[in-house]
C-alpha cells in the first residue's frame, strides 16, 4: 500500500518551497482576488469623489393655449421657458469627499495585505507541519519494514519450536501499535494537505521542499525591537490608524455639511414673465435656521473618540501578542537545542544493534520491545519539537507582520 501511494505522489505531485507557495496562492486564491477587486472599487470611488455635480437643465413648453385655442403654442407668440441650474458646493465638502475616498482606498489596500499575512501564515504553518510529518512517516515505514523482516524470521523459528509463539504475538502487537500510529499520522497529513490544496487551489498532492531551520544563524532581536517592527508593519494596526484618520475626516465633513451649498440659476422666459423674452439670473441657498447637521456632527465627534479607544486596544493587543510569540519562539529554540544535543546518530546505531542482537537471541523480547517503544516515542517527540520551532518562527513573523525568521 505504501509503495502504491509513493508512486501516486511521484506521478501527480506538486513539489513546492515556501516562496513558490506564496507565489501560487497570490495568483489563484479567490479570497485574495476578491479583496483585490475591493481595492479597485475603492479607487474608483476617488474618481467619483473628484467629479463635480452636473448642471440641471429645465425646459417648460406650453401644452394648450385656451385664449387662442392652440395646443403646444410655442411659436413666437406662444410660451416656453428654459432654466439652467448649477450646484456650487461650499465649505470644503468636495475636498472632504475626496479625502474620505482616499482613506477608504488605503484601508482596502491594508486589508488586502492583512489577508495575505494571514494566508501566508496558514500555508507556511501547514507546509512545515506536513514536511515534518512526512519525515516521521518515512521513519515509521522503515520501522515497520524492520518488524516485517524480524517477524518473518521469528515465524520460521516458531515452526520448528525454537521460539515460543507468545514472543511472536507480542511483537505483532507492537507492529499493530506502530501501524496505528502511522495511520493516525497519515490522517493528520491528509488534513494538512487538504488545507494546503484549498489555499493553493490545486488538486495535486503537495510535497513541501523545506530546509530545516539553522538555529545558529537566527537573528538575535530584542522584544522592544520586535514591538517597533510590529507597530510599523502590522496591517491591522495600520488599519486602526487609518480608521482614526477616517473618523476625523468624517467629523470635518459633517461640519462642512452644515455650511449651505449655493445654486446658481440662469433662465429664459418667452412670454410668462413681466415682459417678453425675459432673461433672468439668480441663486438659491438653504437658510440653516433649524437643521445645522448638529446630530451628525455630535455623532461623528463620538466616533473619533471611539476610534481612538479602539486603536489603543489594537495596539495593546498586538504588543501582548508579540511578547507571547517571542516567549514561545525562545522556548522552542531552547527545546530544539537540547533535543539536537540528545538526539544523534547513536539512536540509529543502537536500533540496528538491538535488532541484530534480538534476532540472534542475545537480548530478550522484553528488552527489544522496551527499546523499540522508547525509540518511537523519541522519533515522535523530535518531529514535534522541529515542527514547533518552525511554526513558532512563522507565528512570530505573523505577529510582527514581517519576515525576520
Amino acid at each position: 500500500m505504501f509503495i502504491f501511494s509513493g508512486r501516486l505522489w511521484a506521478a501527480d505531485s506538486l513539489r513546492i518551497t515556501l516562496r513558490q507557495a506564496d507565489s501560487i496562492f497570490l495568483s489563484t486564491n479567490y479570497q485574495l482576488l476578491a479583496a483585490s477587486m475591493n481595492i479597485e472599487a475603492q479607487k474608483a470611488q476617488i474618481i467619483q469623489a473628484e467629479l463635480y455635480p452636473n448642471p440641471l437643465f429645465t425646459a417648460d413648453f406650453n401644452a394648450y393655449d385656451p385664449q387662442n385655442n392652440k395646443p403646444f403654442h410655442i411659436g413666437s407668440n406662444g410660451q416656453m421657458s428654459f432654466q439652467l441650474e448649477q450646484l456650487i458646493t461650499l465649505g470644503g465638502k468636495h475636498q472632504s469627499e475626496i479625502d474620505l475616498a482616499k482613506t477608504n482606498a488605503q484601508i482596502a489596500e491594508l486589508e488586502f495585505k492583512d489577508l495575505i499575512r494571514q494566508l501566508k501564515f496558514q500555508i507556511h504553518s501547514n507546509l512545515h507541519s506536513l514536511n515534518h510529518q512526512e519525515v516521521l512517516l518515512n521513519k515509521y515505514n522503515n520501522q515497520l519494514r524492520l518488524l516485517d523482516t524480524i517477524l518473518a524470521s521469528l515465524q520460521s523459528q516458531v515452526t520448528i519450536g525454537n521460539i515460543p509463539l507468545k514472543d511472536v504475538v507480542r511483537l505483532k502487537v507492537e507492529y499493530l501499535n506502530l501501524n496505528n500510529d502511522r495511520a493516525e499520522l497519515l490522517k493528520q497529513m491528509y488534513d494538512e494537505r487538504s488545507k494546503i490544496q484549498t489555499i493553493l487551489r490545486t488538486n495535486k498532492i503537495v510535497v513541501p521542499v523545506i530546509s530545516e531551520i539553522n538555529v545558529s544563524s537566527l537573528k538575535t532581536l530584542e522584544l522592544e525591537e520586535l514591538n517597533q517592527i510590529a507597530l510599523e508593519n502590522r496591517s491591522d494596526y495600520l488599519i486602526s490608524e487609518q480608521n482614526k484618520t477616517l473618523a476625523k475626516q468624517n467629523l470635518i465633513y459633517q461640519k462642512n455639511l452644515a455650511i449651505p451649498d449655493l445654486n446658481l440659476i440662469a433662465s429664459y422666459d418667452q412670454s410668462g414673465g413681466a415682459f417678453r423674452n425675459q432673461f433672468n439670473i439668480g441663486f438659491a441657498i438653504p437658510l440653516p435656521f433649524w437643521n445645522r447637521n448638529q446630530g451628525n456632527i455630535e455623532s461623528a465627534a463620538h466616533k473619533v473618540k471611539q476610534s481612538e479607544y479602539a486603536d489603543e486596544d489594537v495596539k495593546n493587543s498586538i504588543l501582548a501578542d508579540v511578547q507571547n510569540s517571542f516567549s514561545l519562539f525562545n522556548q522552542a529554540v531552547t527545546e530544539y537545542k537540547k533535543a539536537t544535543i540528545l538526539y544523534n546518530s547513536d539512536f540509529e546505531i543502537t536500533l540496528k544493534g538491538m535488532s541484530d542482537n534480538f534476532q540472534k537471541r542475545n537480548i530478550s523480547l522484553l528488552e527489544f520491545v522496551d527499546f523499540f517503544e522508547s525509540y518511537n516515542s523519541a522519533q515522535a517527540e523530535i518531529a514535534r519539537i522541529k515542527t514547533q520551532l518552525a511554526v513558532s518562527a512563522e507565528q512570530l513573523n505573523f505577529t510582527i507582520g514581517k519576515e525576520v525568521y
